[in-house]
């Protein structure tokens, strides 16, 4: 199984990165993207994928709640990252609108901005959407035709949304979101529209811990050996077996991504 978006630099696995990711390892975890959300945090995945190589990747990006930091050298440092060759995507980037931590009008420049340096380096795009699927809709549909691919991650809109990114031929990232009874029961109805091919799973670590793990963790803490669960729900959305969904999920990660 591939976990395409795991934020490992965070603070909450300080003390036992380790440990983590031998738990993954023994879940049946082959691979792990490490998701940059700064230029710093982009600069941290980057070094903790160096360590591991063929078992962890990295993203280079900027979200767009951390948008109004940005200035005039944050694409050249995201580019020198990129260089390297774990680096598989530019993002975490895209727009929010629910939280609005960084005004609009810069989250869209900064998120136009990304997607240009995607499409000079040839990269796919790693992308976040939350109230704002209209305009992230526009903004990418002027770049799609010169990107090699583009996924949305820890997708949690409804059917118009779904149906407008693949329309716009974008993967779809499912988290632990579809395991939540109270705010995820739709993704279940709606991961069965999705294409084998255009469907990708990740935990979002150590966010989004699923829901209705049995037994419950002690803590609230999410890990990519979670990875397994949501895959298993996913399964049972789709009416595919667990084998099958790992099969498709994996092959797809690596072939977006370009995994050896």
């Amino acid at each position: 199984m591939i976990d395409i978006g795991a934020n490992l630099t965070n603070r909450a696995f300080r003390s036992d990165l380790d440990a983590v990711m031998a738990r993954a390892v023994d879940a049946g975890v082959t691979g792990i993207l490490v998701t940059g959300t700064s230029v710093e945090g982009s600069r941290a995945a980057c070094e903790l994928a160096a360590t591991r190589p063929g078992f962890l990747w990295s993203t280079a990006g900027v979200h767009p709640h951390d948008a109004k930091t940005c200035d005039g050298a944050t694409l050249d440092a995201l580019r020198a990252l990129a260089s390297a060759d774990h680096v598989r995507a530019i993002g975490e980037c895209g727009l929010d609108f629910n939280r609005d931590f960084s005004p609009r009008p810069v989250q869209e420049q900064w998120f136009d901005a990304q997607l240009a340096l995607a499409a000079e380096l040839g990269l796919p795009v790693f992308l976040h959407e939350r109230d704002a699927c209209e305009r992230f809709a526009d903004i990418l549909r002027s770049w799609r035709d010169r990107l090699p691919g583009a996924v949305v991650h820890c997708f949690t809109g409804e059917e118009a949304a779904l149906r407008t990114y693949l329309d716009l031929d974008c993967h779809i990232g499912i988290t632990g979101w579809i395991c939540d009874e109270r705010r995820g029961t739709h993704l279940r109805d709606l991961a069965k529209t999705v294409p084998p091919d255009r469907l990708m799973a990740e935990t979002d670590a150590p966010y989004l811990l699923p829901r209705d793990l049995d037994p419950k963790p002690k803590t609230r803490r999410n890990e990519p050996m979670h990875l397994a669960h949501i895959i298993r729900t996913l399964a049972a959305c789709t009416g595919r077996s667990y084998e099958e969904v790992v099969s498709e999920t994996t092959r797809t990660a690596r072939a977006f991504f370009g995994l050896a």
